[in-house]
């Protein structure tokens, strides 16, 4: 960075300059996930040292890096035309346009509209709910999958299943922050935020029952954009392959390469016959998008552009080091801990019952996931130097701060102040957490919280109200309800509150919710502090006892009706024991949501300034962390050189890896149809002329995240040409600090897809749907 030697000159110390040596390198690896700027000298990314990655993608420059907002794609025009888009810069700043109009999310993951009729595609993992939904003894949709010969057979997927279709983006930021002080008391300034997001919020959707409006904040407050989203409400499974395809590899595979998984699915948005959304009838009718993508016609090679547009969950890459320090010595080693316990509690109860298995499919398949990204993340930024790399970056920020008077007036001390905060934070930590995870234990206990804390927002005016319980999120609480029924058990929800309680227990006396655990377990919060809590297991089983014994929550029609209460004083006097429970915390938790929002009050005054800095310091083109907003990011389909490894790996898997990775044993249990078409080796034509069959999987450098799940890869010319679904164990840490030699992002290839649909499953109404011509 050009300011770094000016900067060294003012400072003498040994300390310093190795500071600043050691920065300047991170900073020149950060300035690839941050676009063409100052900070890199406007030049391309640099190019690629590794061999052997297959084609010609020896000498590729590396990815630019970033999840960038369609709004910020015209700076990235150049880079696009030299990575080889054909598609212009400008088609991808407007979200309503193609391609990215047809670009939708499902609420947790990406998908993307593949027909004029609102068919969509996704990942086979992002249907898991519709799959569990539609289950039932031994006709278990999980392992043997579904296909909709019609559409009149195909499948509600349940009454939490969104589309969300983005209409429009507005920068709000003058709406939500003009003229707020810094030094306003940090309460007032959250609540004087939220009321004004609320304001944008009502005002957009007024009168307007089909569209959903959020107000997102992008880089760490210092920017809002309203986001309007056409809201669908009935949508409909209607293909996910054997669990043999689509789970192919399990656990054992997840965030490794090479994959062989087919990880796709197909899903149904329908509407009224007005043709506005509606709630599932039968009489509803097929949504027609307004753009659809269609399957890429020329076969995707080493070395060619694509581009991914989704709905990246969460990255942390504008966090600060304190922030980076408590992930890696509290949050990440308490979660592995706790999500090997939970996983093993699970999987003991699923081998009791089949029924319980289905039931906790979904949630077991989270908690792996989560387990392996959070082993891979503590890895990443301890072994892999990512957090050392993050420290020195702030250190040199914060001499480049001190080194001009200018900007020592405007930034000095912000970082310090943000780290009392942090360290305020941290000094409650484990309390805070044990508390939050005994809280959310129990289905039942969040239905009979959320029922208390509505009916007492229910008593003020509605532009009061919190926002999760204003009357626009009524329907999704009732929905929430009724979902439940799907997938609730009693000895698993019991199960689960039984480990956290015990846990919490477990914990040393200054670090335990007593407060939580004396409303639980009828005791004294002063007791349950000391060296000694004296509860016996026995004790423990005696109060959930009494609690799930004496409950109605666990029928639906019950749960529905405890959120129509108007008011608090009904409430109070049920006799149902979760009511009881939610009624005795709700002083105590909303005491530390109060404490929890006047934090979040007094950062949203600093986060601006310490973004500003930031942007100062890099100097160029900064992308906004991962907010579950419209992105895009682009690169090429290349391989890599693992550390370790002598061998690069090629970007490519095939259907006769996967045949010889099959061993009959979970989970490599290809389905026997799968075999068979394979061993027949009647590819058809979506085999690839230089590999000689059909790849499944394809290896690409674009810097994706959770909820990137389902979204749309697309060629040069915008044509599908896969799904992303997973990255490679090396990558994960990139959600801290973006590594262009290591990050990969795996995609299944649409080859593949169409190749199991058109051989195997005889799926071949939904090809030409898609306007492909079955021919096997």
């Amino acid at each position: 960075m050009s300011d770094l030697a000016p900067t060294a000159a003012l400072l003498s110390s040994t300390r310093a300059r190795l500071l600043l040596r050691r920065a300047a390198a991170a900073f020149a690896l950060v300035a690839l996930s941050c676009g063409p700027g100052k900070a890199d000298h406007s030049q391309a990314p640099a190019e690629s040292e590794e061999e052997g990655t297959g084609g010609d993608t020896a000498k590729l420059p590396y990815t630019p890096g970033g999840m960038w907002m369609p709004s910020q794609m015209p700076a990235q025009a150049e880079t696009l035309k030299k990575t080889g888009f054909e598609i212009g810069a400008d088609a991808l700043a407007d979200p309503t346009a193609f391609p990215l109009g047809a670009i939708v999310s499902l609420g947790g993951c990406s998908a993307s509209f593949v027909s004029p009729d609102g068919l969509i595609v996704t990942n086979h993992h992002c249907v898991t709910g519709a799959l569990q939904f539609n289950s039932k003894g031994e006709d278990n949709l999980l392992v043997q999958g579904y296909l909709a010969k019609t559409r009149a057979d195909e499948k509600w997927a349940g009454p939490t299943a969104r589309v969300y279709v983005t209409r429009g983006f507005t920068n709000v930021t003058d709406q939500v922050l003009g003229g707020l002080a810094d030094d306003m008391e940090p309460k007032a300034r959250y609540d004087e935020i939220e009321r004004r997001i609320k304001t944008l919020t009502a005002a957009c959707e007024k009168d307007r029952p089909e569209i959903r409006c959020r107000v997102a904040s992008y880089f760490e407050g210092a920017e809002y954009h309203q986001i309007e989203q056409l809201e669908i409400r009935d949508v409909r499974l209607v293909y996910a392959p054997h669990a043999g395809v689509g789970v192919f590899g399990g656990e054992v595979d997840n965030w490794r390469w090479p994959r062989h998984t087919g990880d796709f699915s197909f899903l149904r948005a329908y509407v009224g016959k007005d043709g506005k959304p509606a709630d599932h009838a039968a009489d509803n009718v097929p949504f027609q998008p307004p753009h659809h993508l269609k399957i890429a016609s020329a076969p995707l090679r080493p070395g060619d552009a694509v581009l991914v547009a989704g709905y990246p969950g969460r990255t942390y890459r504008l966090k600060t080091a304190a922030e980076v320090r408590e992930a890696v010595e509290l949050t990440y080693p308490h979660e592995i801990e706790m999500f090997e316990q939970y996983i093993a509690l699970l999987e003991d109860l699923g081998k009791q019952d089949p029924e319980i298995l289905i039931k906790v499919a979904s949630r077991l398949r989270g908690l792996n996931n989560y387990l392996t990204n959070f082993r891979g993340m503590l890895d990443g930024l301890v072994q892999g130097g990512l957090a050392d790399t993050k420290n020195d970056l702030e250190q040199a920020m914060l001499l480049w701060i001190a080194g001009d008077p200018e900007r020592s007036k405007k930034y000095g001390g912000v970082i310090e102040e943000m780290n009392q905060i942090f360290a305020q934070q941290r000094e409650t930590w484990q309390r805070d957490t044990a508390e939050t995870e005994l809280v959310r234990a129990s289905a039942l206990l969040g239905q009979a919280l959320a029922a208390v804390n509505l009916a007492h927002e229910k008593a003020k005016p509605d532009a009061q109200r919190r926002p999760r319980y204003q009357e626009r999120n009524w329907p999704r609480l009732e929905q929430s309800a009724r979902a439940l029924s799907r997938r609730y058990d009693r000895r698993v929800d019991r199960a689960v509150l039984k480990m956290f309680t015990q846990r919490a227990l477990a914990r040393p006396p200054k670090e335990r919710p007593v407060e939580v655990l004396a409303a639980l377990l009828g005791k004294d919060a002063k007791a349950l502090g000391a060296a000694d809590p004296g509860v016996t297991a026995a004790e423990i089983d005696a109060a959930l006892d009494r609690l799930y014994a004496g409950t109605r929550l666990e029928d639906e029609k019950a749960r529905l009706k405890l959120l129509k209460v108007k008011g608090p004083a009904k409430l109070r006097r049920s006799k149902d024991p979760f009511v009881r429970l939610a009624l005795a915390l709700r002083p105590h938790l909303e005491a530390q949501r109060e404490a929890s929002e006047a934090e979040a009050g007094r950062l949203s005054a600093l986060r601006p300034r310490y973004i500003e800095a930031l942007r100062a310091f890099h100097d160029g083109p900064l992308a906004p962390d991962a907010n579950s907003t419209l992105r895009i990011t682009y690169g090429t389909v290349r391989g890599y050189r693992a550390p370790g490894k002598d061998e690069p790996y090629a970007p490519f898997s095939t259907v006769s890896e996967m045949v010889a990775k099959h061993t009959g044993k979970e989970p490599f249990i290809a389905p026997k149809a799968v075999l068979a078409a394979a061993k027949a080796g009647n590819w058809g034509p979506y085999a690839d002329g230089v590999i000689g069959e059909v790849p499944l999987d394809f290896l690409a450098d674009l810097d994706i995240t959770g909820g990137n799940s389902g979204s749309a890869t697309l060629n040069a010319r915008g044509e599908l040409v896969g799904l992303a679904f997973d990255g490679n164990y090396e990558s994960i840490a990139s959600d801290w600090l973006f590594m262009p030699e290591v990050t990969r992002s795996i995609h299944v290839d649409t080859r593949y897809m169409m190749w199991i649909m058109d051989a195997v499953d005889g799926a071949d109404h939904l090809l030409e749907e898609m306007g492909v011509s079955p021919s096997l």
